[in-house]
C-alpha cells in the first residue's frame, strides 16, 4: 500500500481510468464528482467516494483534476465551496485536463497562492492505455513539483517528460493531437482518391499502415478504421467531439500566441459540419469516412 492518499476531482471516462489504474498500484483513493451517480464505476474498482470537495481536501495529499473543459475547473476552483477555499497548503495539485496554456497558469496561480504545489499533466491516450499505466505525460511547473509528482506519474504513463514552466505541457498536449485531427481529414481525402476502385477499407487501410503514410494510430486501431471506411460508425473514447474541442483550442492559442494555421481552421469546419450530422460521439475515422461519402 503506498503511503500516499490521492483524490480525483472528476470521474469521467479518464478520471475512473485513473483512479482505478491508481488503485491496482496500491494508493488510497477518494473521488469527487459534481453529478455523484457518476462515480458508480470509481468506487467499484475501489474508490472511496466523497460527498464535499472540503472532505476530498482534508482527507488526501495529492489532488488530480481530470475534467472537460476550463469552465468546469473555474467551478471546481472558485465560490465558498470550492478547492481554493479549501486548507490545501503543502499538498500536491495534478492537474490533467486538456486546456489553453494560458488557463492552466491561471489556476496554478489560484493553487499556488494557497501554499499548494502545482503541476499540469495533460496526457496523450485514453482509457485503454490509463489502465495499464501507458499514457504519454507532458508536464509543466517547477523542477521540484514535478519531482513530488514524478513517481504517482511513472505509474499511470509509459513516458512521462517535464516540457518546461506550466503552460508547456498543455502547449505540447495540443501538438500532440493537432496531426492527429489533421490525419482523419487528410486520410478521408485519400479515400476520395481511390473512390470507384472497389477496394475495402481492409486493405486500404493495411497497405496504409505498412507505407509511409501510416501512422502508429493506423497500426494500432486498424480493424475498428477499416471498419469505419467500409461505412460502420464506432462510439469513440477519445471521439470527434473531443477532436473538435482540441482543434478550437489550438486555434484560439494560435490566436493569443500570433500563429497562423490555416489548415487547421479548414479542419475545424469539417469537425463542425460533421458534429452537425450527429457524428461527435464516435471515433475520429468517422470524419475519413464522412469526407470520402460527401
Amino acid at each position: 500500500m503506498n503511503s500516499q492518499r490521492i483524490g480525483i476531482i472528476g470521474t469521467g471516462r479518464m478520471g475512473t481510468a485513473i483512479a482505478t489504474r491508481l488503485i491496482e498500484l496500491g494508493y488510497e483513493v477518494m473521488v469527487w464528482n459534481r453529478t455523484p451517480a457518476r462515480a458508480a464505476d470509481a468506487t467499484a474498482s475501489g474508490a472511496v467516494f466523497s460527498d464535499a470537495l472540503a472532505d476530498l481536501c482534508s482527507s488526501t495529499d495529492v489532488l488530480i483534476s481530470s475534467l472537460t473543459d476550463y469552465a468546469a475547473l473555474k467551478t471546481v476552483h472558485e465560490g465558498p465551496d470550492g478547492i481554493l477555499a479549501q486548507d490545501i497548503a503543502g499538498k500536491l495539485y495534478i492537474e490533467m485536463s486538456t486546456l489553453l496554456p494560458s488557463q492552466q497558469q491561471t489556476l496554478e496561480a489560484g493553487v499556488t497562492a494557497s501554499g499548494c504545489a502545482y503541476v499540469e499533466c495533460p496526457v496523450g491516450g485514453t482509457v485503454a492505455p490509463a489502465l495499464k499505466g501507458q499514457l504519454l505525460g507532458m508536464c509543466g511547473g517547477a523542477e521540484e513539483s514535478f519531482e513530488r509528482a514524478k513517481p504517482i506519474l511513472e505509474g499511470l504513463c509509459k513516458r512521462v517528460e517535464r516540457v518546461g514552466a506550466v503552460g508547456a505541457g498543455s502547449a505540447m498536449k495540443l501538438a500532440v493531437n493537432l496531426p492527429l485531427a489533421i490525419y482523419w481529414v487528410t486520410l478521408g481525402e485519400a479515400m476520395g482518391v481511390l473512390k470507384g476502385q472497389g477496394l475495402s477499407g481492409q486493405f486500404v487501410a493495411s497497405m496504409l499502415a505498412d507505407s509511409s503514410a501510416g501512422p502508429a494510430v493506423l497500426k494500432n486501431r486498424m480493424e475498428v478504421i477499416a471498419s469505419t471506411l467500409d461505412g460502420k460508425d464506432h462510439p469513440g473514447t477519445f471521439d470527434i467531439n473531443g477532436l473538435r474541442k482540441d482543434l478550437a483550442l489550438s486555434l484560439e492559442w494560435a490566436k493569443e500566441s500570433g500563429s497562423t494555421m490555416s489548415i487547421t481552421r479548414e479542419a475545424l469546419t469539417i469537425y463542425e459540419e460533421a458534429v452537425g450530422k450527429g457524428l461527435g460521439g464516435f471515433d475520429g475515422s468517422s470524419i475519413s469516412r464522412f469526407i470520402s461519402e460527401r
